[in-house]
């Protein structure tokens, strides 16, 4: 797999370059932040990331 990078953009950014942002995240692995007034405050993520992230996040069965 591509080494994983990341980015920083702005959400004025984003809008004029999405399609470029999700192909970047998509074939290359790359984690893409957005930025609002310089703070980061949402990412674009791999959907392997993202599911592993979920599935952290899910209760655990008690029962087992």
């Amino acid at each position: 797999m591509p080494e994983t990078t990341s980015a920083d953009i702005g959400i004025r950014e984003l809008r004029a370059s999405l399609s470029d942002v999700v192909n970047e995240t998509a074939v290359r692995g790359r984690v893409t932040y957005i930025t609002s007034r310089g703070r980061r405050v949402a990412a674009i993520v791999p959907v392997p990331d993202a599911e592993a992230i979920e599935a952290e996040r899910q209760p655990r069965d008690s029962s087992a």
